[in-house]
């Protein structure tokens, strides 16, 4: 006896079926990136004693730099960099990156959508290991986010100095909203 077989009717897609959401346009995702290192170089005065500079924003983490500088160091007759500095910097790139996945989150906001989001930020947890002294002409921090819910996110950050020698990491959580 041969087996049955069933035949089923073609997959319909309905008006019902969530689609994705479009995403911004690459036009304002510039605006959204120049505002974001707008905020985060110049309107958090911080970050300008800092000297943090955002060299790279996007979905992998942003990447930051910064010089050594006097008002930077620590131990004075070493001129390593002061511990505060490098727990600062590691605070503001944590915060940097969730801010660039709330953008990749909510890809059908505009830029100033976004921006708005960011006014409830802030840091409900930092953990700093330090690894090395940080000595060199300049640092580069880099992030990631692990997991972005919907009232907290969390963060993974490394800094190197200028021979890429790993000088510190830290975990951070944030409150999103």
């Amino acid at each position: 006896m041969p087996a049955a077989t069933l035949l089923l009717p073609p997959l319909e897609f309905s008006s019902m079926t969530n689609p994705l959401p479009p995403r911004r346009s690459a036009a304002e995702q510039r605006k959204l990136d120049a505002a974001l290192a707008e905020l985060f170089e110049r309107q958090i005065t911080f970050n300008q004693i800092l000297g943090l500079k955002v060299l790279r924003l996007g979905p992998s983490g942003p990447q930051l730099r910064f010089e050594m500088r006097p008002p930077l160091v620590g131990h004075y007759q070493f001129g390593r960099l002061h511990g505060g500095v490098i727990s600062a910097t590691l605070d503001a790139l944590a915060g940097l990156a969730i801010m660039v996945a709330l953008g990749e989150k909510h890809g059908d906001e505009s830029s100033d959508q976004i921006m708005h989001r960011f006014t409830r930020l802030a840091t409900i947890d930092l953990r700093v290991d330090f690894l090395r002294p940080g000595t060199g002409g300049h640092f580069i921090g880099s992030a990631e986010v692990l997991r972005l819910g919907g009232r907290v996110g969390t963060a993974q950050m490394r800094l190197v100095d200028d021979g890429d020698a790993l000088i510190a990491t830290g975990a951070a959580a944030y409150m999103l909203s």
